[in-house]
Order: C-alpha cells, then structure tokens, then sequence
C-alpha cells in the first residue's frame, strides 16, 4: 500500500486542519521607537513602514495595533538630551515615562512593555556606565534599577531588561519588590547576542557606540551552552519570561531554551531580519506576505511563546 501524505495537503481548509504551529495576533509585541516633539511621525530609512513617534502620534499608532487585535507593545525612548549616566532613562518626566502615561490614559486594554536598557539615553552610546573605556557592571545596575521604578510608577505593566549586565535581573527585581511594585514581571533578554542584525534598530534608536562595541557585554554567536547558562541565571533571579534575541538566526537556540526551561519564552525578530525582508520584497525578489508568515512560523515553531516583531499590525491584519 502507498503512503500518501498529500491527502491532508490538497485543500487549504484540510491544511488548516492539520496545522501543527498557529500564530494567533495576541502572541505577537509591537516594538515601538517615542521621541520628543508634538506631530512626529519620522520614518526610519534603514526600517521602511517604521517610524519614530512624538508621544501624541505614539498613542494613535498604539490604538492601531489594538484595532487589529495586538495586545502588547514594548517602547524603545528617544531622548533630546543625552549624558554619560544616561539619566533620562530614569527621568519622572522622560520620554519613556511620559509615553506610557499618555498609553495607559489613551488606549484601553493595552499591555505595555517598557525596554529597560541605557544604551538609547548615554551620550557614548554604551548600556551602562563607563570608566577609562570600560563598562562598569555594578555602578550600572544601580541606575538599571532605579529606571525600572521609574517605568513602573509610571504604568508600565512589564518591565524588560535588555543590557546585559551581570546580575541585572537580580538588581531589577529587588528594587521592584522594595517600592511596592512585587507584581510586576521581568522579560528578561536573558540570551542576547553581539549580533550584526541590529544596525536599522542602532539607526532608529540613535544608539550606536561612539567607542568599541558591545562584545563585551553582550553574548558570542558562537555560543548555545552559554545562552543556557544566561537563561538559568536569570530564573534563579526573579525572571518571569525569557528572551532569545535576534530570532532567525538563533532558531536552535529558542529551541535548547524552551527545552530546558518551564516558563514562557519570547523571541525578538530583530530590526535587521524586519529590514532584510523589506529590501528584498521592496526589490521584487521575494513575495513579503509569505516570507513574514514563513519566518513567524518558524520562530514559533522553534518554541517561542510570544514574538516581537516589527511585522506585528500587518501579518495581525491578515490573519483577521
């Protein structure tokens, strides 16, 4: 007798049937670039259909992604004013801060995430503190720290760690719990690699080195035992949620973690996958609607929870 597999291939409505990995858009986080200003709606070059938003054109895109059924967004600030302790990150009246007010106040039933990192706010560009050319870790947990209060008086529902410090989570968690706010749960980007996939974001965010990089903090591609050993550090410190970043390339990596963990694990297509896919769709070259709904897929295949991903309003729409 012949084997034929295709019978559950030769309709789409048998092929939904079967369908192993769904995408549903409440999985899926918007990630979002605030600056100052009033009716700034800037796009990104490297990032077409991207934009930096002034916070009253940040609220109108945020009640977009809900109209078509996301759910979560994460917020990247934008400051005018940059210094070497990148004090704006931890600001009462910062940019990330007056965004989430304006999003909690305008838009109902929005999950915000605030990206607690300093390398959007220092003048050199670094995520943390530095000293005769080095990154300080602990100096920088102090004002990590003191930024995820800052975000939690503010409204935001999660706070999400991306700098890659020693012990951040740790610091994070203690300083939340002491201000009252030991509901709040840490996305950690607990496995985040010195990746070359986020140029378009350094663009967007205005937050490239002046000096060196940041191999020294963040993670070597070469490395999955690591990125386990990152991951279990972060639980054993209070995390909630771990993150793998970027995603495509780091498919077995999303995979060794979901594995090995019991907790909810997200996965950041980062700014570099979103801006390769656009410029060989904008060329012709691939079909864009098919190769975004492939490489979700594969993400959540691979065992990712949740997505961030700059595709989020769109593929939300299709599958509407």
């Amino acid at each position: 007798m012949i084997n034929r597999p295709r019978r559950l291939r030769s309709t789409d409505a048998i092929r939904a049937l079967v369908r192993e990995t769904r995408i549903t858009p409440d999985q899926l986080i918007y990630p979002l670039f605030v600056c100052e200003g009033e009716g700034i709606r800037r796009e990104i070059e490297s990032m077409p259909g991207c934009f930096n938003f002034s916070v009253d054109e940040l609220t109108g895109e945020v009640d977009r992604a809900r109209q078509a059924g996301i759910r979560s967004v994460v917020l990247f600030g934008i400051p005018d004013h940059k210094d070497a302790a990148g004090s704006q990150a931890y600001a009462e009246d910062g940019i990330t801060q007056k965004a989430i007010r304006a999003i909690k106040r305008e838009v109902r039933d929005i999950l915000v995430i605030a990206d607690n990192c300093l390398c959007e706010y220092t003048d050199h560009g670094h995520c943390g503190v530095i000293k005769d050319g080095e990154v300080l870790n602990d100096p920088t947990l102090e004002i990590l720290a003191r930024t995820a209060v800052s975000q939690a008086e503010a409204g935001a529902d999660v706070i999400a760690p991306s700098n890659m410090m020693d012990g951040f989570v740790a610091a994070i968690r203690s300083a939340l719990d002491a201000s009252g706010f030991e509901h709040i749960p840490i996305m950690s980007y607990a496995v985040k690699y010195a990746s070359g996939f986020y140029g378009p974001f350094r663009e967007a965010a205005q937050s490239t080195p002046q000096f060196g990089d940041r191999r020294g903090y963040q993670m070597d591609p070469a490395n999955v035992r690591e990125g386990l050993k990152e991951a279990a550090l972060d639980l054993e410190q209070g995390a909630d949620i771990l993150m793998v970043k970027p995603a495509m390339p780091y498919l077995d990596v999303i995979r060794a973690v979901r594995e090995r963990f019991d907790v909810p694990v997200a996965a950041y297509q980062v700014s570099g996958e979103y801006a390769m896919i656009k410029a060989a769709a904008l060329r012709g070259w691939i079909d864009e609607e098919r190769v975004v709904a492939e490489s979700l897929t594969a993400i959540k295949r691979a065992g990712a929870d949740m997505i961030l991903t700059y595709f989020a309003i769109d593929i939300a729409k299709r599958m509407a």
